[in-house]
């Protein structure tokens, strides 16, 4: 493929479309959700969505579901997209290429993040709070918290991508073009050559790259506590009320 085309991994245009589309999905209904029980900060007339609130629990519930894959992946194969140990020092550099791929980069990591503290906060929350106008639960707060700031960042990366890579960087994540080598029958081998590389390496690498690496580590691990927190939390919340 030319330059002028650059190609997506499959594994990333699936997770990347699939989480993208629940989560967007996640953001408009959470909006319709505030607008329909509470527009404290502002609202608009719209009409009203029957079981508004059961549609937007669908779609964060299977978000959730594949959070972790995603997440896996971002910080993996994905990793040079997220946050790095110079991307603060970079920001510096106002106008040049690396700001943009810079603030792209802390966009991606703060939504990640934000993705994370929506879907425990999401869990947290009681249904009837809204209809019975129970507004100032910390959990629906932190739910609103966490929406604004995927929205922020969402617009951030959608910006920053058109502007690091222009159109053929957007059009790449839709093709459905598929190299040999990225075929779903080589998926078990990459994945076995990958953990091969990366125990083997382990020492080395984080000599070479011990910032990146504590901090992307470091990431990954409130990442990965938040989505079982997610998942395990709403169990205990249940069994004390």
């Amino acid at each position: 493929m030319s330059r002028s085309a650059p190609y997506q991994p499959l594994w990333l245009r699936i997770l990347h479309g699939v989480s993208g589309i629940l989560a967007i999905a996640a953001i408009i209904t959470g909006f319709l959700v505030y607008n329909t029980f509470d527009g404290r900060f502002g609202k608009i007339v719209l009409p009203r969505v029957n079981d508004i609130q059961g549609i937007h629990g669908t779609f964060a519930l299977f978000f959730l579901l594949i959070l972790p894959a995603f997440a896996f992946y971002s910080f993996h194969a994905g990793q040079k997209r997220l946050l790095q140990a110079q991307t603060l020092q970079n920001l510096t550099q106002l106008g040049k290429p690396i700001w943009w791929v810079s603030l792209q980069r802390i966009a991606n990591t703060l939504m990640l993040l934000a993705s994370v503290l929506a879907v425990i906060s999401g869990r947290m929350m009681k249904e009837e709070w809204l209809p019975l106008g129970e507004l100032n639960h910390i959990w629906y707060y932190l739910h609103l918290t966490a929406w604004v700031v995927m929205i922020c960042c969402l617009a951030i990366h959608l910006l920053m991508s058109a502007k690091v890579g222009g159109a053929p960087l957007l059009i790449s994540m839709f093709l459905l073009k598929l190299r040999p080598d990225d075929s779903p029958s080589h998926w078990l081998n990459r994945l076995g050559n990958w953990w091969s590389n990366l125990t083997g390496n382990l020492g080395t690498e984080i000599h070479n790259w011990q910032q990146n690496y504590i901090l992307l580590k470091t990431l990954e691990i409130i990442v990965v506590l938040g989505i079982i927190a997610a998942f395990i939390l709403p169990v205990f919340s249940a069994g004390a009320s």
